[in-house]
């Protein structure tokens, strides 16, 4: 039988001799599953060379049939109009195209003009916020705050201070579903407010470790009290350099007279819009995504005990933050940044 000799003939291709077998154990009345095990293939495979075999005979496994070519390209013309529109346009009722309504403009299908914004990049559902510090000491400030991370002075610490303020305590108003296979957990819209709490915080830029105390506001007397604790938790054969921003309690005349009596403690003030200068500010937002945004609170004080829980977690095996970028490579962003502004004016 013809069938049996491409089986067994040595020269024959393998996937040709597959085919045949499949024919071959078929007829015998083997069962699909068994012919998987035997033949170490898929169910799809047996079922279409089975089918190929009552339509086309013997002639139908020797050779595949014939596929489609390639798709027909999008003319070069076309696919710049694409890009010139999403650079360079916007639709009439709204503020940035989509797929659909773009395609609907220019005559091709919403998965093409996908395809022609990932060739080049293009993501005009995406938009960045940014700011650009004004500030006329910008220079001599950045090389300050950046000097202290990458050279710190000796038998000193170089603390990163802020406050997140106005952290609400909120409430769920019913109980979320807890995640399971198949299902991520799931946690109402609408809450309930039962107050806020003001995180003070003090990044110790070479551990990691952070000096924390919630207060009920945030204003002078406040950063004072935190001054005070800062000043009991530290030790005082240490010089003390805080990195902070230029909020008006910082600067308070009655802080300035504290200071002035506590000499081991130095304020370095970031750049005004800079606050990603300031390292603490990273650790907020760790704080922040790990156990407040999620969290449910029915008052201040089970907010307070879950800020503090947490930090007493990180204190136990704290890991720093290190600032990698240059002076140059900084204000080498900035300068370009500033050209683009100015080009649009």
């Amino acid at each position: 039988m013809q069938l049996d000799r491409i089986a067994r003939n040595g020269n024959t291709p393998q996937k040709i001799a597959l085919r045949a077998r499949i024919v071959l154990l078929s007829a015998d009345g083997i069962s699909t599953g068994e012919m998987m095990k035997r033949l170490d293939t898929t169910t799809p495979t047996i079922t279409r060379w089975r089918k190929r075999y009552e339509t086309d005979g013997v002639a139908g496994l020797l050779k595949d049939r014939s596929r489609p070519g390639r798709k027909r390209q999008i003319e070069e013309s076309k696919v710049r109009e694409v890009v010139n529109r999403t650079l360079q346009e916007k639709p009439a009722n709204a503020t940035h195209w989509s797929t659909r309504t773009l395609a609907a403009e220019v005559g091709l299908s919403p998965a093409s003009i996908q395809r022609i914004w990932k060739a080049h990049g293009l993501k005009p559902h995406l938009v960045r916020t940014f700011k650009l510090s004004r500030d006329p000491l910008f220079v001599e400030k950045l090389q300050d705050v950046v000097g202290l991370y990458l050279n710190p002075p000796e038998h000193a610490l170089v603390l990163s201070v802020d406050e997140k303020s106005q952290i609400q305590a909120l409430d769920r108003t019913q109980p979320g579903l807890p995640m399971k296979n198949g299902r991520a957990g799931t946690m109402t819209h609408d809450y309930k407010r039962n107050g806020t709490t003001t995180l003070f915080a003090a990044l110790n830029t070479l551990d990691g470790s952070v000096i924390g105390q919630c207060l009920p506001r945030h204003r002078h007397q406040e950063f004072l009290k935190f001054l005070r604790t800062i000043n009991r938790e530290t030790r005082k054969d240490l010089d003390l350099h805080l990195i902070v921003d230029n909020y008006s309690t910082h600067t308070h005349p009655k802080v300035k007279a504290w200071l002035k009596k506590h000499p081991r403690f130095h304020l370095h003030f970031t750049p005004t819009s800079a606050s990603w200068l300031n390292l603490v500010e990273r650790w907020f937002r760790e704080i922040t995504d790990k156990r407040i945004r999620r969290g449910a609170f029915k008052s201040v004080d089970a907010l307070i005990a879950a800020i503090m829980e947490y930090l007493e977690v990180n204190n136990a095996d704290p890991k720093p933050f290190v600032w990698t970028a240059s002076m140059e490579t900084i204000l080498s962003k900035v300068k370009k940044a500033n050209e683009a502004l100015d080009a649009l004016h």
